[in-house]
This record gives C-alpha cells, sequence and structure tokens, in this order.
C-alpha cells in the first residue's frame, strides 16, 4: 500500500537512484524522511498554533476597505477571479484525492502536495516580515490576519488596522494553483529530458526556473497586479515594471517565487523508482502501520515545501523589503490597498527610506513629523559613562 501504483500517471522521468522496496530486499538506511517529517511536523504544529490564537483573538476581524472603493471594473473582475478560483478547489480536491483513494486506497504524491501547498498558505504573509512593502485589496472577503502571533513579527498592526489575507482566493489558490504549475513543469522537464537525453538535472533545473520566472512574470506582472489583487508599493524601482504605478511588479519577485516554484517542481519530478521523493527516503524503516507510514510521508513532503518557501522567498524577501523605496502616490490615493496601517485617516505616514522602520513597540513619527511615544514604550535611560580621573 506505500508503493505508488503502476495504474497511477507517471510524475518523473528522472531517477535518483536504486528502489526502496518492502520484503526481503534490502532498505535504505536514509534517515531522510524522519528529518524533514519532524521539520514539518513542527511547522505544522506552529501553524495549528498561530491560526488557534488568531481565530480566537481580536484580530480575526475585517480589514476594512476605507472611503476609496475599487473601480467597477476592477470589482468585477477580481469577483470572477475569486468564484473561478473557489470552484477549482473542489473540483481539484476530487481528481487529487478523493478519485485516487476510490480507485487504489491511497493518497498519491500530488494529493499531499496539494494539502502541503494548501498549508503553505500560511507563510504567505512573511514577506511584510520586518517591514510592509505588500498589500492586499482588502476590499476583497477577510478576516485580516495571523500575523501578530507569529513568533518574533516586527511590523506593526492592529486589529482592523493591518495587511489583510483574502482568504477566499489565496488558500485555495496555493493549494491547487501552484499544484498545477507544478505539474505543467514537470511536464516541461520531461519533455526537455526527451528532447536532449543527455541534459543533466542541472539543465532541467535551469529549464523549469526559466519557466517559473514567465509564469510568475504573466501571472502576477500581467493579471494579478493589474487586476488589483494585491501591490508591491515597496518596491525598489530600479528593479520594477511599471515604476509608480498600483500595479508596479518587482523583477526580483519572479527570482524568488520562480524559485520556489522550481524547487516544488524538482520535489515532484526527480524521485526513485517507486516515484519517491528524496524527503520520503527510508519510509519502509518506518514501523507502525500503513497509517503510521502515510503520516510520516505527508509530513516529510509538507516540511520540504514549507522550507522551500521560507528560503528561497521569504528569507531574500527580507532584505528587498528593508531596502523599499517610497510607496507611489497611485497606493496612497488607494485606501482599499491601505489596510488602514499608514496614509491619510492615520497618524502613520507610509514607509518611506527617510523614516525609521516602524515596529510593533517602536517610537515613530506622525503625519506632521512629530514623535509619538505609544502607551507603555518609555525611552531607553542614558547611562553614564565611567571617567578615569
Amino acid at each position: 500500500m506505500t508503493d505508488l501504483s503502476n495504474k497511477a500517471a507517471p510524475t518523473v522521468t528522472e531517477k535518483l537512484g536504486a528502489a526502496t522496496t518492502s520484503g526481503g530486499e534490502k532498505k535504505s538506511g536514509s534517515k531522510a524522511v524522519y528529518i524533514w517529517s519532524t521539520i514539518g511536523g513542527l511547522i505544522l504544529i506552529l501553524q495549528v498554533y498561530v491560526w488557534i490564537r488568531w481565530v480566537t483573538g481580536p484580530y480575526f476581524q475585517r480589514v476594512p476597505t476605507g472611503p476609496t472603493d475599487p473601480p467597477a471594473v476592477m470589482r468585477t473582475i477580481l469577483v470572477i477571479w475569486t468564484s473561478l478560483i473557489i470552484l477549482g478547489l473542489p473540483i481539484s480536491f476530487y481528481f487529487f484525492i478523493i478519485r485516487p483513494w476510490v480507485r487504489e486506497r491511497r493518497i498519491t504524491l500530488d494529493g499531499m502536495l496539494m494539502v502541503s501547498m494548501g498549508l503553505m498558505f500560511f507563510q504567505d504573509p512573511f514577506l511584510n516580515y520586518l517591514n510592509t512593502w505588500c498589500t492586499y485589496n482588502t476590499w476583497l472577503w477577510n478576516r485580516g490576519s495571523w500575523t501578530p502571533y507569529i513568533p518574533g513579527w516586527v511590523s506593526p498592526d492592529e486589529p482592523g488596522h493591518q495587511v489583510a489575507e483574502p482568504l477566499l482566493m489565496n488558500a485555495p489558490g496555493y493549494a491547487f494553483g501552484v499544484l498545477l504549475m507544478t505539474i505543467v513543469g514537470c511536464w516541461l522537464m520531461r519533455k526537455a529530458k526527451q528532447r536532449w537525453p543527455g541534459i543533466n538535472a542541472l539543465g532541467l533545473i535551469a529549464i523549469v526556473m526559466v519557466f517559473a520566472y514567465v509564469v510568475d512574470f504573466v501571472m502576477e506582472g500581467l493579471v494579478l497586479s493589474p487586476m488589483g489583487l494585491y501591490t508591491f508599493p515597496g518596491s525598489i524601482r530600479a528593479f520594477t515594471l511599471n515604476a509608480g504605478h498600483y500595479y508596479q511588479w518587482p523583477l526580483y519577485e519572479g527570482l524568488m517565487w520562480g524559485g520556489v516554484q522550481a524547487a516544488l517542481c524538482c520535489l515532484r519530478y526527480f524521485t526513485d523508482d517507486r516515484g519517491r521523493t528524496i524527503v520520503e527516503r527510508g519510509l519502509d524503516n518506518v514501523r507502525g502501520g500503513i497509517a503510521k507510514q502515510q503520516l510520516v510521508r505527508f509530513l516529510a513532503i509538507f516540511g520540504a515545501v514549507s522550507a522551500s518557501f521560507f528560503l528561497l522567498y521569504n528569507v531574500p524577501a527580507q532584505w528587498f523589503g528593508m531596502h523599499a523605496d517610497p510607496w507611489p502616490s497611485d497606493v496612497m490615493k488607494r485606501s482599499y490597498f491601505l489596510g488602514g496601517i499608514c496614509g491619510e485617516g492615520t497618524n502613520k505616514p507610509c514607509p518611506d527610506p527617510s523614516l525609521p522602520i516602524n515596529t510593533r513597540k517602536s517610537v515613530t513619527i506622525d503625519q506632521q513629523g512629530h514623535v509619538v511615544i505609544p502607551d507603555g514604550v518609555h525611552l531607553p535611560a542614558v547611562t553614564p559613562i565611567e571617567h578615569n580621573h
């Protein structure tokens, strides 16, 4: 039951090594599945903890649109797009989870990837961890965000005044949208291998990197940003397409997300003779029955998916966020992009290189240039220097 069925459609063409089989054959001595499942388990525990605190706390409330409504065309496109995304979730759930289970009584690699990618949505707001440089359209249905409960979170936010997550679009979009792009990327790698049989792994990775960048450029730079789903107001303008507009798109966004997408394609494409990914090595050594094996397998895959997003996107995103340029007026005049965190109607100017980067407990500068000391915050005392006589 832990084998991938021969009836299943192949997901890979590149082997990572000899298969590990059950029965009397030699089992793999690798500890990879234990390491990655531990990572995945710890991340999942953190996510559940943070989401419970969010749902039961004061931040689980709508961030209002503000005085500016999006244009009618933008609203119409967002409604249609969100409806298609919502409709796609049960369809994908059927094809990738229910149907394989009915036919083979197992959850396939793609099914586990779909769930893992859906849970990966937890990291979506992490790019604003140190400084807010990306915001969503608050006209979309939202219940704020769980960011205040993320350990060490720095960027300031208040209930009803924060970068809100459009749940109806992002949660299913991460689940099946990212999976579909991963499947297409693996198809491209397979075609490249057929076209150039001598191509090595690095060549295939380079091809899928270029593919992922182009797809992200089209999807984000030409579709999602112009239609008003989100904006990157803190982009470094020298490396930004359509700089100065609400739909400006940082070129390095494609490199970061392209890296994540390429990593996910490689995870799915490079497997052993039984269709197992590199993080599942040693699965046959897991005792406790099929259910435990499948749980360990899922946690290992989830750990690898989460690590890809964190290391290839959210870590470098912090550097770009700390070097953000001034927010364009085309963003600041649209309250539905501000989430009440800055601009007119608040006492806080929007992030700017000329201002200190605000934290949740720092002294701030108001719209008139005055220093504002939050309640409970005290300026540090000056310790006299000891003079030797």
